[in-house]
């Protein structure tokens, strides 16, 4: 059976029965021993054990923490690529990241009374001047935003933003600090920074996907976009800015965790084709699905001791970039 003879709906369906069955088993599955029975009466009962209490007050937050940020990061990386023309674009490789992480090692340093909300908004910050470092260094000479010139002036960016925050640890002593928050791990998730993160993710990802239409002419032909009647300047404004809210969000609740953005499109559109209506919908689910996947293997992996989830990240996005690279930045399909 070929891609094209799968019913999209089916397609969306499977996706989201994948997702469930991710969820549930990251739910069981971890150092303490807990049992379907428990999981299902955690979430449908009030009945307190000791398991049921580990349940509600640790993995339900840290799973519901992975699945925003994968989805929101599968739709970051989504939107950039569609609205680059570049299929190397992602949030990690092209400065957001690393510019979110420097604001805040800044922001703590400075600011150490500062709330979870004040540095969520100092990531946001971060993030949009990482971007602009890029693009302004890309667009330094004609023909500038090639592929390969954005990746190797992302490189550069993101490696002097990161010397930056190391400076910015060492020389304010909190180095140790600021490694918990930018090591790209979902350990010590707590409710409360999951009420702060998702709302700024669920609303922004719906925002995408009113926009999924412009989205996809754009990526096919700016003069194409402009013949439609398109406010190209305006969707352009709301799409980069819609990409530094899912990225900064990400980071001030999980860190740096690159790969994702990159990944995940090219994995969608070979399901869905090119189509952004159906891209960043797809996006956010495989995105939450591979985030929550990721986690659980790190959990269990070498239990009880834990493997950061950006290791088990990297291990598999590194390889899919070189791949990528290899295949000349065309997608899987």
């Amino acid at each position: 059976m070929t891609r094209n003879s799968i019913p999209l709906t089916a397609k969306f369906c499977i996706s989201c029965l994948l997702f469930l069955c991710t969820f549930f088993v990251s739910m069981v599955l971890g150092a303490a021993e807990t049992t379907v029975q428990e999981v299902w009466l955690s979430v449908f009962s009030s009945i307190k054990t000791d398991s049921m209490t580990m349940l509600r007050e640790i993995r339900f937050p840290r799973g519901l923490a992975a699945i925003f940020v994968g989805a929101g990061l599968g739709v970051a990386g989504a939107i950039m690529q569609g609205l680059t023309r570049n299929p190397l674009a992602d949030p990690g490789l092209l400065g957001l990241t690393a510019g979110a992480n420097t604001a805040l090692a800044l922001t703590i340093a400075l600011f150490p009374a500062t709330n979870y909300f004040g540095l969520m908004m100092a990531c946001f910050i971060g993030a949009a001047i990482g971007a602009i470092m890029v693009l302004g260094i890309g667009a330094m000479k004609k023909g500038g935003f090639s592929p390969l010139r954005l990746v190797l002036a992302g490189t550069a960016v993101s490696a002097f933003l990161y010397a930056v925050t190391e400076g910015v640890g060492l020389y304010f002593k909190i180095s140790k600090q600021v490694s918990m928050w930018t090591a790209g791990g979902l350990v010590g998730t707590t409710w409360g920074q999951v009420q702060v993160i998702a709302p700024v993710i669920v609303i922004s990802i719906f925002i995408s996907f009113l926009l999924s239409r412009q989205l996809t002419i754009l990526s096919i032909n700016e003069e194409l976009a402009i013949g439609l009647g398109q406010k190209i300047v305006q969707i352009k404004y709301v799409l980069f800015i819609l990409i530094i809210l899912l990225t900064g969000a990400s980071v001030a609740l999980v860190g740096s965790m690159a790969f994702i953005g990159l990944m995940i499109p090219h994995m969608v559109r070979a399901i869905v084709g090119t189509d952004y209506r159906s891209v960043l919908p797809m996006s956010a689910i495989i995105g939450a699905a591979f985030l929550l996947a990721a986690d659980t293997l790190g959990r269990t992996i070498h239990a009880p001791t834990e493997m950061p989830v950006v290791a088990i990240v990297s291990v598999v996005g590194l390889p899919f970039f070189l791949f990528i690279v290899l295949k000349g930045g065309s997608s899987l399909s």
